[in-house]
């Protein structure tokens, strides 16, 4: 769906999980568990530490698969923020420079945590395509993520 041009657009995703907010976060912040569910990266959960992602999927036009984020806020079994930065400037649509930031949000609720993840600062019409492929991709990984907290 395309939006007026030069809207913000944010994927939010909502869920309640049958696990406590500690084995939650234990997944959104440990590497190795990161990587499971999301993307091998270099992840510390240190408000201005910079990490990347590596995607798994295949780099297009000028971008070179990488995400760059920094820890923007973290507040343990609660709350954590960081920025995303990925594409490339010279790609117009399809792998084109997105701006943007990740905010988890964790709240405890009977018998585990009420989850909210938001992916914000997604500009129309350049990152239609990201917002597009991304929305659903979301839904995924929280899947993902639900099933490795769950092995803990």
């Amino acid at each position: 769906m395309t939006a007026p041009a030069n809207a913000l657009r944010s994927i939010v995703i909502e869920r309640r999980l049958s696990h406590p907010p500690e084995k939650i976060w234990r997944a959104l912040t440990e590497t190795e568990l990161i990587g499971q569910w999301l993307m091998p990266n270099d992840f510390r959960p240190v408000v201005g530490h910079r990490f990347a992602f590596k995607a798994k999927v295949k780099p297009v036009g000028d971008w070179d698969g990488m995400v760059h984020c920094e820890v923007l806020a973290c507040e343990p079994n609660r709350m954590l923020r960081y920025s995303w930065v990925g594409g490339a400037a010279s790609n117009k649509t399809h792998g084109s420079l997105l701006d943007s930031t990740v905010t988890w949000t964790l709240t405890p609720v009977d018998g585990g945590t009420h989850l909210r993840m938001e992916h914000a600062g997604f500009r129309s019409p350049e990152n239609d395509f990201a917002y597009d492929a991304m929305s659903p991709g979301w839904g995924s990984l929280v899947n993902k993520l639900e099933q490795v907290a769950a092995a803990l």
